[in-house]
């Protein structure tokens, strides 16, 4: 017997945000997140010393998973955002850094948790209130009649992942194929609940990306081998299909729980296979022209099947179970005794297609609502980032969807949010002091800091060491070249703000962003008419972007709160 070792006791710490340790750790992690920031974010490589396979991103999903952490406070932060990027998919960076920006700006206040967590909430919600709102300078209706917003939408996420490695050319051919890839998964007859179908992305490395490509129905991927040796089906009218999901090889792992009792003399082999091929006979008369199965198939079942002209296609996968029954109208078979018939589903048409050196099933759906996203890529490495960015275009359409609206990308809703919230707490601090529990120089402080973390957050799209601005009539960001002279005509040296909305040639005046400045009360309501004219804005999932901002603002008023660590070290 191993020498049992004392129970060590639990390690108890007070205050742990007054710790160097801990501010150096989280201001180390704050500096990761907002490298990576915006489309000229810098690439993170993430490997485990012992071996195994590298990942460059600039992702928040595939950074905090890759990235291990150890400290409680850090572990929340973490476990906040990886959450929301698992319901949202977007603005993982935009709330760790967010979050960052207001616990280090907050610490140097050296106000009591009680006061700054309850002003923050006030700002969250006067936030909240206005991006809500129908007189929200940053906020743009999304018209479905028209393309142009949605892909303007997609084309922001696909350009704000750098590691993608995609030329504007092929930016534009992606976004394309997303929005197309996306309509189809809307049912044409759709109520007052639309049940959205599936997009099933389709890897095919290194090769070229303007070769992807989108189809209705499903693609099974196939080997040249076993594609000659299927017999080809000709029928004019549609197919009759059976999807099954359990093991058709003869195999006994599937027979579940409990014993299994075999008189003496019987070949329990033989039985199994007599089975099978009794359910091969139900499946011919039942007339049905093609077998899916999730598993493997015994050779013997095949042989027989493709004597009588009846196609079976094993190991799709228990990925492609759910779009099969969606496109094939099916209900899934779990067992090898008989078939109901209303078990029984179609499909359109069934061809076989070549893609780059690969060979593929088509099925082809009555109704598609189901789709094939063909996506190529150079290498495996681009093709990994490029797979993450189009899922989680394709979950900011959907998100699109139920809240039709979008916001300015770029940073300019960060800055018009800030000019909004320090011009509203100047003018009307006593909507906020009425509820008591703070003076006019607290709500003063709290502001300029949860603003500042706005700001600043802006300030990390900028990885060259350029200036950012903010014009004094909309509130949106702006940023000029590192090196540029100290006495100019700004005009002359910015071109467009951040999102893309403005030029440099309408009538405005700048302020550099870290310097003190009068509040003033951005524009609201954008004119329908500048926002139809522009056809390259930069622009942000209302849904994610509203839920980051929530979440980032919780999860640092629960580690400002935090009085207390008390870790396990046994």
């Amino acid at each position: 017997m191993s020498r049992l070792e004392a129970k060590k006791p639990s390690l108890c710490k007070s205050e742990p945000l007054t710790s160097e340790r801990v501010r150096a750790t989280l201001s180390a992690l704050k500096g990761i997140m907002a490298s990576c920031y915006g489309p000229s974010g810098r690439l993170k490589q993430l490997h485990n010393g012992l071996g195994g396979s590298v990942c460059t991103t600039s992702q928040s999903s595939a950074l905090l998973a890759n990235l291990p952490v150890t400290h409680p406070i850090l572990k929340i932060l973490t476990t906040s955002v990886r959450n929301h990027v698992s319901c949202f998919s977007d603005c993982g960076l935009f709330t760790a850094i967010l979050c960052c920006n207001l616990i280090e700006n907050v610490q140097r206040l050296g106000l009591t948790p009680t006061t700054v967590i309850k002003l923050n909430k006030h700002l969250l919600s006067l936030c909240t209130s206005y991006l809500k709102s129908e007189v929200c300078g940053c906020r743009i209706p999304v018209d479905f009649s028209s393309t142009q917003i949605l892909l303007c939408l997609v084309r922001s996420v696909l350009t704000s992942k750098p590691a993608c490695m995609l030329s504007r050319k092929e930016v534009d051919h992606i976004s394309t194929l997303i929005l197309r890839a996306f309509l189809l998964t809307i049912p044409e007859n759709a109520g007052d609940h639309i049940i959205l179908g599936n997009s099933i992305i389709v890897p095919l490395k290194c090769q070229r990306v303007v070769d992807s490509t989108v189809l209705p129905g499903i693609l099974i991927e196939m080997s040249e081998v076993r594609l000659m040796k299927i017999l080809p089906i000709k029928k004019s009218d549609s197919l009759k299909v059976a999807l099954f999901r359990v093991s058709l090889s003869g195999d006994l792992s599937d027979t579940g729980e409990g014993s299994v009792v075999v008189n003496y003399g019987v070949s329990l082999e033989n039985a199994v296979l007599d089975q099978l091929l009794n359910l091969g006979r139900q499946l011919v008369s039942d007339h049905v022209d093609l077998v899916l199965c999730q598993k493997v198939i015994h050779p013997s079942l095949k042989q027989f099947l493709g004597v009588h002209r009846v196609l079976a296609i094993d190991r799709v996968g228990a990925a492609l179970m759910e779009p099969l029954r969606k496109v094939t109208g099916t209900q899934p078979i779990g067992s090898l005794g008989s078939v109901s018939p209303s078990s029984y589903g179609s499909v359109k048409d069934l061809c076989t297609e070549k893609f780059g050196f690969k060979w593929f099933f088509h099925l082809i759906p009555n109704e598609a609502t189901v789709c094939s996203l063909l996506l190529c890529n150079r290498n495996g490495t681009a093709w990994d980032e490029l797979k993450l960015t189009c899922q989680t275009a394709l979950h900011v359409l959907q998100l699109t969807i139920k809240e039709p609206c979008v916001l300015l990308g770029g940073g300019c809703t960060e800055t018009h949010l800030a000019a909004y919230i320090r011009h509203k707490t100047f003018n009307d601090p006593e909507s906020i002091l009425k509820d008591g529990g703070c003076t006019p120089t607290e709500l003063q402080l709290i502001t300029g800091a949860f603003c500042s973390a706005l700001e600043s957050l802006t300030g990390s799209l900028e990885h060259d060491g350029g200036e950012i601005l903010t014009d004094m009539k909309y509130g949106h960001f702006w940023s000029v070249q590192a090196d540029s002279p100290s006495v100019v005509n700004w005009p002359d040296l910015l071109i467009r703000c951040g999102c893309g909305l403005h030029n440099s040639q309408e009538e405005l005046s700048w302020s550099f962003l870290r310097t003190a400045r009068h509040p003033f009360a951005p524009l609201p309501c954008l004119p329908h008419e500048a926002v139809g004219s522009a056809n390259n804005l930069t622009l942000d999932c209302f849904t994610a972007k509203l839920s980051g901002l929530q979440v980032a603002v919780e999860t640092a008023n629960l580690i400002l709160d935090l009085s207390y660590v008390i870790e396990d070290k046994n």
